[in-house]
């Protein structure tokens, strides 16, 4: 994703967003894009029913467009293979030249791909059984209990961590202070492994959650799609 397009690639790509309709003329990609709102209405273009433009705000502040690009992490992406990392998005929501441009690209790609095997058609609820329902909605909740008892842990973990960084200011210690402060030091170093290892699996966590909304959402689908069948009948 953070591969520089060269300018032949830019210029397909932009060429390529030109063709699609879009809600507002292309005059800046970094500020067009940084909202979000645009890449909401490029997948829909290809897959409509994969996106539900009310849920994306046009917007100035980057708290709304930081909520825009993490639905469309959570609700779209996800179901194209594709994520926009954290670092990325912090980019793109402040307009920096360039940031988008990558994405966009990777965007582009993982819609073709999902474009050349129909077969795969991730808006077709009939792919799912109906009865899996309950099972994964079980399972959500299991996980997202899993990643706040995972966070709180991280939280108090870092808090110890800053007491502990805090004997690092008392100058002129005594051989036993000195001895007592490199005790902590390790018990620091020990600490920040446990923290990488919590956000690991917190980071996998919110994977599985993305893919469970995912599963929730087209089941979901599925099941209204077969009661407004039955109630035709």
């Amino acid at each position: 994703m953070e591969r520089e397009l060269n300018d032949e690639e830019q210029q397909d790509l932009f060429a390529w967003i030109d063709k699609i309709p879009l809600s507002r003329p292309k005059r800046n990609i970094s500020r067009d894009f940084s909202d979000g709102v645009m890449a909401a209405e490029v997948v829909k273009h290809f897959f409509p029913k994969l996106v539900d433009l009310h849920n994306y705000i046009p917007a100035n502040s980057t708290q709304q467009k930081l909520s825009n690009w993490n639905v469309l992490n959570r609700k779209v992406f996800c179901r194209l293979d594709f994520h926009v990392p954290e670092e990325t998005l912090n980019k793109i929501v402040l307009s920096t030249s360039g940031a988008v441009v990558p994405a966009l690209s990777a965007l582009r790609e993982k819609i073709d791909k999902k474009l050349e095997n129909p077969k795969n058609n991730i808006t077709n609820p009939d792919y799912y059984d109906t009865r899996d329902l309950k099972k994964p909605c079980a399972e959500i909740h299991q996980i997202h209990t899993q990643l706040t008892e995972l966070r709180k842990d991280e939280k108090n973990m870092e808090k110890n961590m800053k007491v502990q960084h805090a004997v690092r200011f008392y100058s002129d210690m005594d051989p036993s202070l000195r001895l007592i402060l490199q005790e902590k030091e390790q018990a620091v170093l020990s600490l920040q492994e446990t923290v990488e290892i919590l956000q690991i699996k917190v980071n996998k966590l919110e994977h599985l959650v993305h893919l469970k909304d995912m599963r929730i959402e087209d089941l979901t689908r599925h099941l209204e799609m077969y009661k407004a069948k039955d109630r035709t009948h």
